[in-house]
C-alpha cells in the first residue's frame, strides 16, 4: 500500500507544505456533504475509463464495488474525513488506494480536482434545489389554505403602511403566495440552466483520456456536457444564480414574516400564533413572541450577504480555475442550510396561526379606506377624476371633523359638499360593497379570489411537473 499523503499534488516540490498553508488550504468539514456526489462522479468517470480501455472490466467492477462500500462507510460514520486530508477528493482517493492499492490511483487519470469540484457542487445544488422547492410548496400550501378560509374576510389594504382600500384577507395572503410561486419558477428555471456537466473538462483543456463526457453527463442526470471546457471549470454563475434565487426566496419570506410580526402585535391583534410556534421571555411572563418570523427576517440578511460574497469573488477573476472559487461552497451551503430551517418553520407558523376575523373585519373600514369609492362614484357619473378626488378629500375632512366614518355621514351631509353626491353614493360607502365592486381579473372580490386560488394551484402543479421528486442524497 502507498504511504498516506496529505495532498494530490507535490511531485515537483522539494518541501512539504507548511502547516500555515495547509490550515488555509484545507477544506472545512462541511464539505463532507459532497461525498455522495463526488462518488457519483467517480462512478461515471470509472465507466468512461473503461470505455477508453484504461480500466479493464474486472478493474471497473472492483472500483465500483469499492466506491459503493466507501460511500456506505462514510454514511455510517465508519470512515471519516480526517484532519490530514486537504479536501474530500484527497480523502476519497486515499481511502481507495488504502483499499485497492495501486488500482485506486488509476481513477485519477483524465480528470482534475477542477472538474471534480465544479461537478460535485453542481450535482449537490441540483439535488437540494428539489428539497427547497418541496419546503417552499409546503409554505405555499399553508398560505393557500389560510387564504381559502378567509377569501371573503374584509381587511384593510395598505400602502405606505397606511390604510388605503378594503380588500379581503385571503387576497392579501395570496399576494405573498404569488411571490413564492415565482420563486418556485425560478428554482425550476435555474435547474434547467444548470443542466450541463463539467465532468470531463479536467483542469481546463478537456481530457485526452476521457473522450465521452456526454455519456458521463447523462449517467449523472444532466442533459448534456458543457460546450467549453474552460467555461466548465471556471464558471460559477450557476452558483451565483442559485444564491440569488435563495436570497429572493428569503426576502419574500422576510416580507411575509414582517407582516406576521405586525399582525401579531396587541395593537393590531389580527392573529394569534400557536404556542408551538412562538416563544416567551425570560423575564416577562406575559410575552408571546413571533421568533420564527423575526429569525426568518434576520436570516434573509445572511443570504443577501452570501450572494454579494459570491459575486465579489467572481468579479474580475481570470479564467479558468482559481482557488477564489472555493468560496462557492461556503456561500451555497449557508444558503441551503438557512432555507432548510426557515421554510419548514414558517410553513408551520402560517398553517397554525388563528385569524381574529372580527378584529380584521372591523379594521377594514378604519382610516377612511372608502374614500376612493366616493371619487369612483363621481367619475362614473362623468365628473373628471381630478375634481372627484378633491370632493372625496373634502368628505374625509368632514368625517374627521364630525368624528365619524365616511359611511356614517348622511346623504344630506354629502349633498351639501357637492350636489353631484346624490343619495345613490350611499351604498358605495359599505366595505362589503366596495370589495365586491372589484370583481375583475386579479381583483379582491371573493369570487375572484377563489378563482385565483384555483389558477395558483394549477401553476404549482405545473411547476411540480418540471422538478423531479428525488432530492439530496
Amino acid at each position: 500500500m502507498e504511504e498516506r499523503r496529505e495532498t494530490l499534488w507535490g511531485g515537483r516540490f522539494r518541501k512539504a507544505p507548511d502547516a500555515r498553508l495547509m490550515r488555509l488550504s484545507r477544506s472545512d468539514l462541511s464539505h463532507v456533504r459532497l461525498v455522495p456526489y463526488d462518488i457519483a462522479g467517480s462512478r461515471a468517470h470509472a465507466r468512461e475509463l473503461n470505455r477508453t480501455g484504461i480500466l479493464a472490466a474486472a478493474e471497473l467492477a472492483t472500483i465500483l464495488a469499492a466506491l459503493d462500500k466507501l460511500e456506505a462507510d462514510v454514511a455510517a460514520g465508519r470512515t471519516q474525513f480526517g484532519a490530514g486530508d486537504e479536501d474530500i477528493h484527497t480523502f476519497l482517493e486515499r481511502e481507495l488506494i488504502q483499499r485497492l492499492g495501486t488500482l485506486g490511483g488509476k481513477l485519477r487519470a483524465g480528470r482534475s480536482r477542477n472538474d471534480q469540484a465544479a461537478n460535485d457542487l453542481k450535482l449537490y445544488l441540483r439535488a437540494v434545489a428539489i428539497d427547497i422547492a418541496s419546503d417552499l410548496r409546503a409554505l405555499e400550501d399553508a398560505l393557500i389554505t389560510q387564504a381559502e378560509a378567509h377569501a371573503a374576510l374584509p381587511a384593510p389594504g395598505f400602502t405606505h403602511l397606511q390604510p388605503a382600500q378594503p380588500v379581503t384577507f385571503g387576497h392579501h395572503l395570496l399576494a405573498h403566495a404569488q411571490a413564492l410561486a415565482r420563486d418556485l419558477g425560478r428554482i425550476a428555471d435555474w435547474r434547467e440552466r444548470a443542466s450541463l456537466s463539467p465532468l470531463g473538462s479536467a483542469a481546463l483543456a478537456g481530457s485526452a483520456l476521457a473522450k465521452r463526457p456526454d455519456l458521463s453527463a447523462l449517467e449523472l442526470g444532466y442533459s448534456g456536457a458543457c460546450e467549453n471546457s474552460i467555461d466548465a471549470v471556471g464558471a460559477r454563475d450557476h452558483v451565483a444564480e442559485f444564491l440569488f434565487v435563495a436570497a429572493m426566496i428569503a426576502v419574500d419570506v422576510s416580507r411575509l414574516a414582517e407582516e406576521v410580526t405586525i399582525w401579531s402585535t396587541r395593537q393590531f391583534g389580527w392573529i394569534d400564533l400557536d404556542d408551538a410556534f412562538s416563544t416567551g421571555s425570560s423575564i416577562m411572563p406575559q410575552k408571546k413572541n413571533p421568533d420564527i418570523a423575526e429569525l426568518s427576517r434576520g436570516r434573509a440578511a445572511r443570504l443577501i450577504g452570501d450572494l454579494a460574497a459570491m459575486l465579489g469573488a467572481l468579479k474580475g477573476l481570470p479564467l479558468a480555475y482559481n482557488r477564489d472559487l472555493s468560496e462557492d461552497k461556503r456561500a451555497a451551503f449557508d444558503a441551503v442550510d438557512v432555507l432548510g430551517q426557515v421554510l419548514p418553520a414558517m410553513a408551520g407558523l402560517i398553517a397554525t396561526m388563528r385569524v381574529r376575523t372580527e378584529r380584521v373585519a372591523k379594521d377594514a373600514g378604519e382610516g377612511y379606506t372608502l374614500a376612493t369609492e366616493i371619487a369612483d362614484f363621481l367619475a362614473r357619473n362623468g365628473v373628471p377624476f381630478s375634481e372627484a378626488h378633491e370632493v372625496a378629500g373634502a368628505a374625509v375632512r368632514l368625517a374627521e371633523d364630525k368624528g365619524v366614518a365616511l359611511g356614517e355621514l348622511s346623504a344630506g351631509d354629502l349633498a351639501k359638499l357637492d350636489a353631484r353626491l346624490t343619495a345613490d353614493v350611499m351604498p358605495m360607502l359599505d366595505v362589503g360593497n366596495a370589495i365586491a365592486s372589484r370583481d375583475v381579473f386579479g381583483g379582491t372580490a371573493p369570487g375572484r379570489v377563489r378563482e385565483q386560488i384555483g389558477r395558483l394551484r394549477d401553476t404549482l402543479a405545473r411547476l411540480a411537473n418540471r422538478l423531479p421528486q428525488q432530492g439530496a442524497a
